[in-house]
């Protein structure tokens, strides 16, 4: 399910880090990755020409420090603005996971400080694992997948059994949420069944946490009371063919729970994406 990775390396962060974990997992080892960095356009010829001596020997300095296999890795340089250069090259290499770092803002200071990584997490319909740049990166035995009756749910648990199937000592927990008050409904509850049944069939460990109360706090919560290495959850792509050079307003402006936990979460967060 993950044969192209694309990582967008600023320098910053620990995006080079969480490669290294998601390398060590045996069903992405064979993948392919890029590794992009992007220079900003300069005023004159003289200072672009440093910025690409520059960007070259930082994406030689990277590939080495990845220590990846070199039939398996491709360094790409690439000018203009990195918002728009992350989506352009996860379309063009068909990317089926983006990996970016976060500061971990908030949607509001996102926006106005024109977030590379809330940028393309408004306008990918692609799979993107987020790093904030104050966490540690951990070895990926410990998966924490949100779930609900919903289809982007469904592809998240099939992208998570994916990655812990041949993990040893890996673990997996379905974490739901109900409102305060309210019981799991039923559908809700056949899905966390069939999620365990597929674990089961997979041998894979398992466990199921549940909380009350607001969606994203209490994953957040569930998620650094039980120690998780990665956070799952879908996040369906609701923008119509019309939008999708827009930024997605309810998402900008609401209460997005992917938003949340993208800003809250104690670890690094995959966004399963669905276009819907």
């Amino acid at each position: 399910m993950i044969e192209k990775i694309l990582l967008a390396d600023s320098g910053t962060g620990h995006t080079e880090e969480m490669l290294k974990a998601l390398m060590e997992i045996p069903s992405i080892q064979s993948a392919s990755v890029t590794v992009l960095h992007v220079v900003p356009p300069q005023v004159n010829a003289d200072e672009m020409t440093a910025k690409w001596e520059e960007g070259g020997k930082f994406l030689a300095t990277a590939i080495q420090s990845l220590k990846l296999d070199p039939n398996h890795v491709n360094a790409m340089l690439r000018q203009g603005d990195p918002k728009t250069i992350v989506c352009q090259v996860a379309d063009e290499i068909q990317a089926d996971l983006i990996i970016m770092g976060s500061r971990g803002l908030k949607r509001l200071e996102s926006i106005l400080e024109n977030s590379v990584s809330q940028y393309v997490f408004q306008l990918s319909n692609r799979p993107m694992l987020l790093v904030k740049d104050d966490i540690y990166v951990k070895k990926l035995n410990k998966i924490m997948v949100a779930l609900d009756a919903s289809e982007a749910a469904k592809q998240c648990l099939k992208l998570a059994l994916f990655l812990l199937r041949d993990v040893k000592g890996g673990q997996l927990i379905f974490a739901h949420v109900d409102a305060k008050g309210q019981e799991t409904p039923p559908a809700v509850q056949s899905a966390l069944t069939n999620a365990a049944e597929e674990a089961k069939k997979m041998g894979i460990s398992y466990k199921t946490v549940t909380g009350n109360g607001k969606p994203g706090e209490q994953i957040c919560t569930l998620a650094e009371e039980n120690n998780v290495d990665l956070l799952m959850l879908g996040s369906p792509d609701r923008r119509p063919s019309i939008a999708k050079a827009l930024p997605d307003l309810d998402r900008l402006l609401g209460t997005s729970l992917s938003d949340y936990v993208r800003v809250y979460a104690p670890c690094p967060v995959l966004l399963a994406r669905t276009v819907g």
